[in-house]
């Protein structure tokens, strides 16, 4: 019986959900193996690597997405010291814009509807239990963009979550639970962040709707952290996996792995901690 146990002290998304799993045990090549069996390679290349986060070494993963200047638009206009790392927030992230000439380009990329990401899980050679997680992962993510944009599920266009890089986050995330053998999965509270962010269709607070809605039915801890703590992407991850949420469980533990987010604090350090243990 293997526990794996989310430490979400300063929020959780895709990114580093896979930096924290691949930091804990996680193998980077059957990473890349398996979401090979997706057939979009064409469309994107990770990479990984150890960052140093106020003073804890830890794994920062990335999506980038090639031969696509227009689509990286929105990852880089933000920061452009730490452009695509925004990656997770795709749905919020296109915060300018002037880049609307673009748009044409990459219909592929902003428009893969629901229905098309569940045909790509079912019928590629993954295996059934990383189908099965990225499915209900997905299914949690449409269903709460179908609710609060009045859609039905087979409506749901993920021009926003269906990026390439919340595909590969969520596949890659039940990727790497299976090849470490997690048998039960625990999280802390959620926290979310405050202030307000700017999403496609304005301004608005924090969480974003679509994140609140995934949360629903999961233990919110309040945090005074202006900023987007918390992802669609990671939010359903956590809700969808996780069996209980709680204070650090009772267990020995074995592994401990730290994923970093996409910004850095002062005072304390974006990264998710993950606990592996018996």
């Amino acid at each position: 019986m293997k526990t794996l146990y989310f430490d979400c002290f300063s929020g959780i998304s895709g990114d580093m959900v896979i930096g924290a799993l691949l930091d804990v045990g996680g193998d980077p090549v059957l990473l890349e193996q398996e979401l090979k069996k997706l057939s979009i390679e064409e469309e994107y290349e990770i990479k990984w690597g150890n960052v140093v986060k106020n003073g804890i070494t830890s794994t920062k993963f990335d999506v980038i997405l090639k031969d696509d200047a227009a689509e990286k638009h929105h990852h880089d206009h933000d920061h452009g010291h730490e452009h695509h790392h925004e990656h997770d927030h795709h749905h919020h992230g296109h915060e300018h814009h002037h880049n609307h000439e673009h748009e044409h380009h990459t219909h592929s990329h902003h428009h893969r509807a629901y229905k098309d990401i569940v045909e790509m899980i079912e019928s590629s050679e993954l295996s059934s239990k990383v189908k099965q997680m990225s499915l209900s992962i997905f299914k949690k993510i449409g269903e709460a963009e179908g609710h609060i944009h009045g859609l039905p599920l087979d409506k749901v266009h993920f021009h926003e979550v269906g990026a390439v890089d919340s595909i590969i986050d969520i596949v890659g995330a039940s990727i790497l639970i299976e090849q470490l053998d997690i048998t039960k999965i625990k999280s802390s509270a959620i926290p979310v962040g405050s202030g307000r962010i700017r999403i496609d269709h304005g301004i608005y607070p924090v969480p974003a709707p679509a994140t609140l809605e995934i949360l629903k039915g999961v233990p919110i801890e309040q945090s005074d952290v202006r900023f987007e703590l918390t992802t669609p992407t990671g939010a359903a991850i956590v809700a969808v996996l996780a069996e209980e949420f709680s204070t650090f469980p009772s267990m020995e533990v074995k592994a401990i792995g730290y994923g970093t987010g996409t910004k850095t604090f002062k005072d304390r350090p974006n990264v998710l901690r993950v606990v592996v243990g018996i």
